[in-house]
């Protein structure tokens, strides 16, 4: 609850105590001022449901993002390798959805202090009837957990086509459980950076960065597909399987976006609340709508044609973007924050290639590139932030997240190893890993 409802809950409690004394001065009847009190007590209800309201509905928009990373990276990746992808999603959303539980939550949350890390232990949630607060527990950790669970999707379609489902597993157990949490700790959970004054309001670090280091360390440790990129350095693009289906996904995303910027508000009880919660849909929506024409702009420049792919993760980047704040900024700083978005995921897509750094999907511009442009610009909107603290909060959320990941991803290599052999890469992951194919009267194998 923010500073404007709680004013307004103390003025209003002191309002109901002086009618109550009053009446019982002046011989009034007592139910007049039992008839206030209750009409008090259900204001503050009132409040609390709201507030619970706005976590639930905005978290379910986000857990329908899980669907959207799925239609995305099931139309990025060609028709063989189709189903692999949906399999993945399915299980990293429910894998976040347990380690969060069991491990994530008190981590991120219980007892950081100022610290660099909260508890271990499992959530116990409180019953119905003894729930203090100014929101439901429960709507609080589902509202989380789902963003727990949007950092793991985004690795997923950064390694698509050559990594086994195992290995990909353990990884997505070990990011939503332990390294998503610790780093989380540091901001959300009232950690160091929070402490230093560092802005992240909806995680454009602290979800998309994180994601997109990771992604970064699992792509350096798998290397690039077959015939990615030839010994030359040349570079041999590779379709997708369905631009419906991508588009599809990114609409999804789009939708899943202003539950993910819209709820991070924490709170729906007040008038204040309510209006900064549509302004914040209103830049969010903004943002990725200058994303898409920018990179639509960018692409008929450079390449003579509109990129369809590229246009796509314009959208996404300005969306990344415009996480880090999206309440501040006027409608002006929004298109200008998200169109900067969307061509950074231009120029970033053949930076990686000429790296030989292979990202299927594109998460890497989107999430780790576009994510740190939208936290470094958080203070030219916000005025209670400087450039020097997000800065610091960028480079140490992402030399913790890398470097840890690099030694899961180095860990699983050296053990049971990450990369699907040859043989399976080319007759299809759907085959190989999981048996059953998303295409099998229409696609043959794509070599």
């Amino acid at each position: 609850m923010n500073y404007l409802t709680r004013k307004s809950t103390l003025v209003g409690a002191a309002a109901v105590t002086l009618l109550a004394f009053a009446g019982a001065a002046f011989g009034q009847d007592a139910e007049v001022a039992e008839e206030v009190v209750s009409e008090f007590a259900l204001a503050a209800d009132t409040a609390y449901i709201f507030n619970t309201f706005l976590f639930l509905v905005c978290g379910f928009l986000v857990m329908w993002m899980a669907a959207g990373f799925a239609m995305l990276e099931a139309g990025m990746v060609r028709s063989k390798n189709v189903a692999m992808q949906c399999t993945k999603n399915v299980a990293l959303y429910a894998t976040a959805g347990l380690m969060f539980w069991l491990v994530g939550y008190n981590l991120m949350y219980d007892g950081v202090d100022g610290g660099f890390i909260g508890s271990l232990g499992w959530v116990v949630l409180p019953a119905p009837d003894a729930d203090p607060g100014d929101y439901a527990a429960a709507s609080d950790w589902f509202f989380q957990m789902v963003f727990c669970a949007t950092t793991a999707s985004i690795v997923s379609g950064a390694l698509a086509e050559r990594i086994k489902l195992w290995p990909f597993m353990i990884f997505i157990a070990i990011l939503t459980g332990v390294l998503y949490p610790i780093t989380g700790s540091w901001q959300w959970g009232g950690g160091w950076l929070a402490e230093m004054g560092f802005s992240d309001f909806a995680g454009s670090t602290l979800v998309h960065s994180v994601g997109g280091w990771a992604a970064l360390a699992g792509a350096l440790i798998l290397g690039a597909r077959k015939g990615k990129y030839g010994p030359d350095g040349s570079v041999h693009p590779i379709q997708g399987s369905s631009m419906p289906l991508a588009t599809l996904g990114t609409f999804i995303l789009w939708l899943g976006w202003f539950g993910f910027n819209g709820g991070s508000q924490l709170a729906l009880g007040s008038m204040a609340d309510a209006s900064s919660v549509a302004k914040i849909f209103v830049n969010t929506n903004t943002a990725a709508a200058a994303g898409v024409i920018a990179a639509m702009i960018l692409t008929q420049l450079l390449y003579k044609k509109v990129d369809i792919t590229m246009v796509l993760n314009g959208a996404l980047g300005g969306l990344v973007a415009i996480t880090a704040e999206p309440l501040m900024p006027t409608i002006l700083w929004s298109a200008i924050i998200g169109g900067i978005g969307g061509i950074l995921v231009v120029i970033a897509v053949p930076l990686l290639d000429r790296m030989k750094i292979d990202d299927v999907v594109g998460a890497i511009p989107v999430h780790l590139i576009a994510g740190i442009w939208g936290t470094l610009a958080v203070p030219i909107t916000n005025p209670g932030t400087s450039f020097g603290t997000q800065i610091i909060g960028i480079a140490a959320v992402g030399a913790f997240t890398f470097i840890a990941s690099l030694i899961v991803w180095g860990v699983l290599k050296a053990t049971v190893g990450v990369r699907v052999s040859e043989e399976d890469e080319i007759m299809g992951l759907d085959k190989a890993e999981i048996g059953v194919e998303a295409y099998p009267d229409f696609a043959p194998n794509q070599h």
